[in-house]
């Protein structure tokens, strides 16, 4: 029999106290989670408001050059171990519709293996054909592309700077479609749209290009033209010399130093202009662990360049809306954190509704899921039907891609950390490989290969936490999230296993 007021019966109350506020904080926490995923995925159909908005008030130059008074251009293509492409890309920038005495073409080699010899050599055959053309290859790799690009600028005897990265073949029309934009002098940069020339290789890359075509034609064009900030893209833009030397120059205190000079030029008040219609194609990575490298310097950098220059853009002489946005396009890649936490509370969240008294308080998931996965359906297949005309293959797509948003979180998540907290600013190029829609798995053979990280495991870990989760939901008849758990578990075991497939 036991004593009322025993030190049983006490310490059972405390086991029960302890676990109630347990629960609590877990719901509590689980539902800022959605609510923080829920404001990005508004700020996301906000976006797609905007551009319906101003989709049609295309910027076109008030007083085009005439063909004498054409500026000189430097087009800048910094390289490092790029021995699959760096001819291709070559012979593309001599396919350009400008002028050749309005034209220097500047190599910027930082390489350690063959590219060395490609470019150099391909660099002499393109002097002997009369174009103005130079080779800078250097030994310290100062600052990575950054530091290249300062360097190379000091020499340029363009007025206006275009760089491509060494995975573009740009279209002959490419300068003629940007140049005229800067007879309006307070415009700094004109960005160009990125395609994708082996968008079809594969489902990575079909989903690849799905992510990058919603930024580049709903993201940059509501941004542009609806009077906010946007930045440049790394490639395919042309800067005007003296935007570049009035923000401060090229830095590379973090790993984008795009959008670390874009916000910087903006900043001083210089204006940018999106010209979606001139389109420059370029490889998508095609090897899960080079895309995993890639994504992961793009959200470290961002978080680096959000460390930076939050407090700047918060204190500036700018409109409110501009602030705004430019918070969620900094923070964008914030998201990822939130996504992993909401991974790991999918269990717990499940169990504690079959103990609840009122379960369907948690019901508050349903809208804020629909909302959040809405927005993004809606945003991407709009994007498709824009860009390539019906719905169906977007359709099609859209889950797969959704799956392997979800699956980046962790590579994503730890990149906006050490973005934050770290001091790391080494620049790892994405491998390219030379690959096309018509040419097979040639990246097997060779010798570049995305880094592979052991937190894919972890990734692996994480997809089969979601089969177990989809069992008990199953089991529990919590039917109504199988789906959502699906789209989880797909993305994790796709992305952790085929980075650990492809590693071999």
């Amino acid at each position: 029999m036991t004593i009322p007021g025993s030190p049983w019966i006490e310490s059972t109350r405390i086991v029960r106290s302890t676990e109630r506020h347990v629960q609590i904080a877990i719901i509590i926490l689980y539902l800022i989670t959605l609510a923080m995923l829920g404001i990005y995925g508004f700020h996301r159909g906000h976006l797609l408001m905007l551009y319906w908005k101003h989709r049609k008030n295309v910027r076109e130059p008030a007083t085009p050059y005439a063909e004498e008074d054409l500026p000189m251009v430097t087009v800048q293509l910094p390289m490092f171990n790029e021995m699959y492409v760096a001819e291709r890309l070559l012979e593309s920038i001599t396919l350009l519709d400008y002028p050749k005495d309005k034209l220097e073409i500047q190599v910027l080699d930082d390489s350690t293996d063959e590219t060395v010899q490609i470019a150099s050599a391909k660099v002499e055959e393109l002097r002997t054909r009369g174009f103005d053309a130079v080779y800078l290859h250097r030994t310290d790799r100062t600052g990575y592309k950054a530091g290249a690009l300062a360097e190379a600028t000091k020499v340029a005897k363009g007025e206006f700077l275009m760089v491509f990265d060494a995975d573009f073949v740009p279209t002959p029309s490419i300068i003629r479609n940007l140049i005229h934009h800067f007879t309006d002098e307070k415009v700094g940069m004109v960005q160009a749209r990125w395609g994708h020339i082996n968008r079809e290789y594969s489902t990575l890359t079909q989903c690849q290009s799905m992510m990058l075509d919603g930024h580049f034609c709903i993201e940059h064009i509501a941004r542009n033209r609806s009077g906010r900030f946007f930045n440049f893209n790394g490639t395919a833009g042309i800067w005007r010399r003296a935007a570049i030397a009035d923000a401060g120059g090229w830095e590379h205190d973090t790993v984008t130093e795009d959008m670390d000079l874009s916000f910087r030029a903006q900043l001083k008040g210089w204006q940018f202009v999106y010209v979606p219609d001139a389109v420059a194609p370029a490889e998508i990575p095609c090897e899960m662990n080079s895309f995993k490298t890639q994504q992961f310097r793009w959200a470290k950098g961002s978080a680096q360049t959000t460390r930076k220059l939050l407090w700047t853009v918060l204190k500036a002489d700018i409109p409110l809306k501009v602030k705004i946005e430019c918070v969620f396009h900094l923070t964008n890649n914030f998201a990822y954190l939130f996504l992993v936490v909401l991974a790991m509370l999918q269990l717990p969240n499940m169990l504690m509704r079959q103990d609840m008294q009122h379960p369907e308080l948690l019901l508050l998931d349903v809208p804020l899921f629909l909302s959040t996965c809405g927005s993004i359906c809606v945003f991407y297949l709009v994007t498709h039907k824009e860009l390539y005309g019906g719905w169906w293959a977007a359709v099609k797509r859209l889950p797969m891609m959704m799956a392997i948003g979800i699956g980046l979180s962790i590579n994503n998540a730890r990149a906006v950390l050490e973005g934050l907290f770290g001091k790391d600013i080494t620049f790892v190029r994405t491998p390219k490989h030379g690959i096309e829609n018509t040419k097979r798995p040639t990246w097997k053979q060779a010798a570049y290969r995305g880094n592979w990280s052991v937190h894919s495991l972890l990734e692996i870990a994480f997809g089969l936490y979601f089969v177990v989760t989809i069992g008990l939901a199953i089991a529990t008849g919590s039917y109504i999230t199988v789906p959502f758990l699906i789209l989880f578990m797909v993305g994790f075991l796709y992305v952790g296993g085929l980075s650990l497939y492809q590693k071999r």
